[in-house]
């Protein structure tokens, strides 16, 4: 039997979890798919698009995964179900 705050969890945690994945998606794929007009803005010397490709999306990743891993644990002390 789910009891509502159980429910509540899963619903915050599948909520968590579209979010990155929509995220994972966005800077993945769809950023990717703009490099040639992303092109036309330079940062430091080299074109928005290569720096996205090349560097950018991964910096993206790990910072999601760092965001992601604080925003469970909040919701996992919120529900009493934390790790030590």
């Amino acid at each position: 039997m789910a009891t509502p705050d159980r429910v509540s969890y899963w619903n915050k945690t599948r909520g968590l979890m579209f979010v990155m994945l929509g995220l994972w998606v966005f800077f993945g794929y769809f950023i990717h798919l703009f490099a040639v007009p992303l092109n036309t803005i330079v940062i430091f010397g080299f074109p928005l698009g290569f720096y996205m490709a090349a560097q950018g999306s991964l910096i993206a990743f790990v910072v999601m995964l760092f965001w992601f891993a604080r925003k469970q644990n909040s919701i996992d002390e919120e529900h009493n179900v934390a790790e030590d």
